[in-house]
């Protein structure tokens, strides 16, 4: 799946995920390839990107929007 994370200052990751999980303001939750539509806000936490490894990246909160295999996480801020 496409996977996106962009701050108001830049976009910090675009490529090839198979698998994110992210910090849900009920709890964490993880996307992977052919989830259904989904949007949902965030809270405070790791953003973890399992592509050819895994990548971290600690967000200040955010929205996330699933579909047709694209991902896009607006984050506040990256800590």
């Amino acid at each position: 799946m496409n996977l996106e994370i962009i701050t108001p200052d830049k976009k910090v990751f675009a490529g090839e995920a198979t698998a994110v999980t992210l910090p849900g303001v009920q709890g964490q939750f993880q996307v992977l390839n052919n989830h259904a539509a989904l949007v949902s806000t965030l809270g405070q936490g790791s953003v973890v990107v399992e592509a050819n490894g895994k990548e971290t990246f600690t967000i200040d909160g955010g929205v996330v929007e699933v579909l047709n295999n694209n991902v896009l996480v607006l984050a506040e801020a990256i800590l």
